[in-house]
């Protein structure tokens, strides 16, 4: 089980509980979020004055962001608005919190743990170490740094992006009066922690300093206002793509539906061999794989009867044989294919690159 739908939750109206685990007597947390079966979890973490710490790594991946105060770590001084990822392992120097900090505290893949060394982890990926000033060190984006875009006013600072999941995390900002029209939704989790101000979206009212929310995927957010602006810092666990549309009433099945629909249409083949069973090999024929519905649009439900989304869905050819064809003999074979008549059938020998004549083998270059 996954993280439930948070939204909206004000942590101000809660109190901070005394944080046993090991590693962090004397410092206290509320819970933004938790997975039940992982122990992943979002926290505030209150590190009361004279809070101290040995050297030390957890087991878990770990980002910090500081709210207030200052956190001495080994050689290094977080302030407000010091943001560090810390990958699984690599160990943290000494800490000390002279007179009390407050950051958020997120364990990404466990229950946190403290394990007292000096030393990384010998399996630990040391390069995914993070340590900056957001604030100060860091530029803002306009928000086309994410595409579909948000409207003009809302910028980012991306502070971490993994190139495998494309995760990120990030400080966004709402300029006074900003304002977008219409409703969004997306294939990955989100999250966000409001530091400074308050938004106003259409399902979920106003989310002010101190306001929370973990989204799973595929929820309607939208139409959005700031009055007086905001500032944030987010996070998403995989690609943040913008689904933009204007049907309030959509629910998360609709949406996931409608995300299927876009694969079908801009990645057809990739559609097909994911959705059919006991998958071929990449390189193996694709017209064993059977026909398939469009998942339905809302918002534009007769895609699918279009004739060059149908052609686009519908083409059986081997991987080998794409990766090789001249554009003009993959024309002919899709036409051929579609008993679309051709009054152009002929090539230009001259190249040098193999042909495909009626059903028999590729042949040898010319």
């Amino acid at each position: 089980m996954a993280r439930p739908h948070i939204e909206p939750y004000v942590e101000f109206n809660e109190d901070y509980r005394a944080f046993d685990f090991a590693g962090y007597g004397g410092a206290e947390y509320k819970v933004l979020s938790l997975d039940v079966d992982t122990g992943a979890s979002s926290l505030k973490v209150k590190f009361n004055g004279g809070y101290t710490r040995k050297p030390g790594l957890c087991y878990s991946d770990m980002e910090v962001f500081v709210l207030n105060g200052e956190i001495k770590v080994g050689s290094e001084t977080w302030v407000e608005g010091h943001y560090s990822f810390i990958p699984a392992g690599v160990a943290l120097g000494a800490m000390e919190v002279a007179q009390g900090a407050e950051a958020i505290v997120w364990y990404n893949d466990s229950e946190p743990t403290f394990e007292e060394t000096d030393r990384d982890h010998p399996l630990a990926l040391k390069e995914g170490f993070i340590s900056v000033n957001s604030y100060l060190d860091c530029p803002w984006a306009s928000g086309s740094i994410v595409s579909p875009s948000t409207a003009t006013g809302c910028m980012i600072k991306l502070l971490r992006f993994d190139p495998i999941t494309e995760a990120m995390t990030f400080l966004y900002c709402m300029t006074p009066e900003f304002m977008q029209d219409n409703i969004s939704y997306h294939d990955c989790a989100e999250e966000s922690y409001h530091i400074w101000g308050t938004s106003w979206m259409m399902q979920f009212g106003d989310l002010p300093t101190g306001g929370y929310f973990w989204r799973p995927p595929y929820i309607n957010h939208g139409s959005f206002r700031s009055k007086l602006g905001c500032i944030a810092i987010g996070r998403t666990d995989s690609k943040l793509h913008n689904y933009f549309h204007f049907n309030p009433w959509t629910n998360p099945d609709d949406n996931q539906a409608r995300a299927a629909s876009f694969l079908y249409r801009q990645r057809p083949q990739l559609f097909r061999w994911v959705g059919a069973g006991g998958h071929n090999h990449p390189h193996g024929p694709q017209g064993q794989l059977k026909y398939q519905n469009p998942p339905h649009d809302f918002e534009t439900p007769e895609y699918g009867h279009r004739p060059d989304v149908s052609a686009l869905a519908n083409q059986n050819y081997t991987f080998r044989e794409m990766d090789h064809l001249h554009a003009d003999e993959y024309v002919h074979k899709v036409h051929h294919a579609h008993k679309v008549e051709d009054d152009h059938h002929h090539h230009d020998h001259d190249h040098d690159h193999p042909h495909h004549h009626g059903d028999g083998d590729l042949d040898h270059k010319h």
